[in-house]
């Protein structure tokens, strides 16, 4: 062994998970130096677009993963799906879990809207209400399922300051649905269809192996994203909304720290085990405010979980667009129960029976969407509230949604955890990345 290699063996890095905390420590403390400065000087000014530019950067890998990813593994878990006499039993056992979850953080969101009454306490003039540009209407669900074309992506162009800028999106319930039906011609076509279940199988695992570089980044990526958000948002903008503010977060806290873990001693599983392999996701989820963008990952954990390949596969990406605690659950409740107590309108028992309704339902029906914003005026308009009533929301929103993508998160790799213990699926082996793969991979 020669001097070098000893000295490369003695230098160790971190754990992955140190390597993320000391990466958020480094964001937070960047972003309350930057924040304290002269938000007009040059410093300033430049280290704002540095951690704009990182964070950027870091989530649009991730999310230029997600068709691909999605679509391949998608198609080759329909085929690996044949051989297994419970995969309708699976389906259905998810929805329902998806809607228990669901039904069991609206019930806290009301409660705490109820005895909370942030409508009462709020410190914002009715001026500020205006109709968001984006509302949601049942609608939605029925053309959102359609796929506008076999991948469910779209590009728009905007004009701004005389330059024209085209961005591409996509739907990944669309993807989801076309992946889906490709899958079931393949098994259909029968044997004359095994190379295209080949190739589709062998193209996952080489997108896998590029998520596992993307990953060994998210330690500087925690860094950029929470940065950007301390300088962007900081806290300022909570403080004529502090009680609606606190009943959100004391909602995402409840079911977060207490259902979730509730629910997995219930079935037997460790807790603990859970939020240390799960850690990855809800931070990138919290930092990104992304579901979509967080699949990946969220993927990736499910599977070190225990969770069979072929079932997270499913199950993570139709999570990532309908199961949402967070932002389709408890903040509607709360914000449909602040705005009817801001404008001193009574609701009845039924009213509280319709946003149960809408927020275990609902969500399917703005999958794709932008935001919990959409969610938002789905259930105001279904109680006749006044959309003008979100618009009083709008400038806490991004701080809420860091909270709320956390939980929609946890709650994604939740269910399939529960699921899968529940029918006795055969665990798979766990995955995890060490520095020492980390660095073959790099090298």
């Amino acid at each position: 062994m020669t001097a070098s290699s000893f000295i490369v063996r003695r230098l160790r890095f971190p754990g992955f998970g140190m390597q993320v905390l000391l990466g958020m420590t480094v964001g937070i403390m960047a972003g309350l130096i930057v924040r304290g400065l002269d938000p007009q000087s040059g410093f300033a000014m430049s280290t704002t677009a540095a951690f704009h530019t990182v964070a950027l950067i870091f989530i649009q890998l991730l999310r230029t993963l997600v068709p691909p990813l999605v679509f391949t593994a998608i198609v080759a878990s329909v085929a690996a799906l044949r051989g297994l006499d419970n995969a309708a039993r699976l389906v259905v056992h998810t929805l329902v879990w998806f809607a228990i979850t669901a039904l069991i953080a609206v019930v806290i969101g009301i409660a705490l809207g109820v005895s909370i009454q942030p409508g009462l306490h709020a410190g914002i003039s009715r001026s500020a209400a205006q109709t968001p540009a984006s509302v949601g209407s049942w609608l939605d669900f029925l053309t959102g399922l359609v796929p506008s074309n076999y991948l469910g992506i779209s590009a728009s162009t905007s004009v701004e300051n005389g330059k024209a800028s085209t961005s591409v999106s996509f739907n990944v319930l669309q993807i989801i649905i076309a992946a889906a039906a490709v899958g079931a011609a393949a098994v259909r076509v029968g044997d004359r269809a095994n190379p295209f279940l080949n190739f589709m199988t062998s193209a996952n695992q080489v997108l896998r192996q590029v998520l596992r570089w993307i990953i060994a980044l998210t330690p500087i990526g925690s860094a950029a994203l929470l940065a950007n958000a301390v300088v962007s948002y900081g806290w300022d903008a909570m403080s004529a909304l502090g009680s609606f503010v606190a009943a959100v977060y004391a909602g995402l806290a409840i079911v977060l720290l207490g259902v979730y873990p509730s629910l997995l001693a219930l079935h037997k599983i460790d807790p603990r085990r859970f939020f240390a392999v799960s850690w990855p996701a809800i931070q990138i989820g919290f930092l990104s405010r992304s579901s979509v963008g967080t699949m990946p990952v969220t993927e990736e954990v499910t599977e070190k979980l225990g969770v069979p390949r072929a079932y997270a596969a499913f199950a993570v990406p139709l999570g990532s667009t309908t199961k949402m605690d967070g932002c389709a659950a408890i903040y509607p409740a709360i914000s449909a129960i602040f705005v009817a107590q801001f404008y001193g309108i009574a609701l009845q028992p039924s009213d509280y029976v319709l946003i149960a309704f809408v927020s275990v339902i609902g969500s399917a029906a703005t999958a794709g969407l932008t935001g919990a914003v959409v969610m938002l005026t789905l259930t105001l308009s279904t109680l006749g509230l006044p959309l003008e009533g979100a618009g009083l929301l709008l400038a806490i929103d991004p701080i809420l949604d860091m909270g709320r993508t956390a939980v929609n998160v946890a709650g994604q790799v939740l269910v399939p955890v529960i699921v899968s213990k529940r029918l006795g699926l055969p665990e798979t082996a766990s995955v995890t990345i060490s520095n020492e793969q980390i660095s073959e991979h790099i090298e």
